[in-house]
């Protein structure tokens, strides 16, 4: 794994159990030197957007594609804070299911619609979608790129991964 990544993954760590997702985003965007862009916290390695949840399983609305495409070319992870435990999920387009919202109208020259965290596969072609798996699973997303996943949402709004 990339060092900044390695490094942003194992503070993300170091802080389970805050339960409070401005705290965190305000200690990692010191540590790292985070811009913010709205809700979204990056630098040239990684951008981060943060959610709470009671559990790891969430469905509130993460981030609109529009907004997505500007940090797809790194890795985008949503990091989901819970009572107990910090998650850490890929989000990038390789890793959506669809996009939820306005999906009707998204084509490649109108950029619509947004994702939920019940949106985000949790499992890629046998890979857990996890802190440990992000550089990996951004690699397989790089061949991709926005672009590629662009033309998936186009033709078929809810996608079903080919394997798994």
């Amino acid at each position: 794994m990339n060092n900044p990544l390695k490094n942003f993954v194992c503070f993300v760590a170091e802080r389970d159990g805050i339960n409070d997702k401005a705290a965190l985003s305000k200690d990692v965007s010191v540590r790292f030197g985070l811009t913010r862009d709205r809700s979204v916290f990056y630098c040239a390695d990684f951008a981060v957007r943060y959610s709470s949840s009671v559990r790891p399983n969430f469905s509130n609305t993460v981030l609109s594609l529009s907004n997505l495409k500007k940090f797809d070319d790194r890795p985008f992870i949503v990091c989901l804070v819970t009572p107990t435990v910090n998650h850490c999920f890929l989000a990038n387009t390789t890793l959506l299911k669809k996009i939820s919202h306005t999906s009707q109208q998204l084509r490649e020259n109108n950029i619509k619609g947004s994702f939920n965290g019940s949106d985000i596969i949790r499992n890629f072609e046998g890979i857990p979608n996890n802190a440990a798996n992000l550089e990996r699973l951004f690699e397989i997303h790089a061949g991709i790129g926005f672009e590629g996943n662009l033309a998936r949402f186009e033709v078929a709004p809810i996608f079903r991964p080919l394997v798994g």
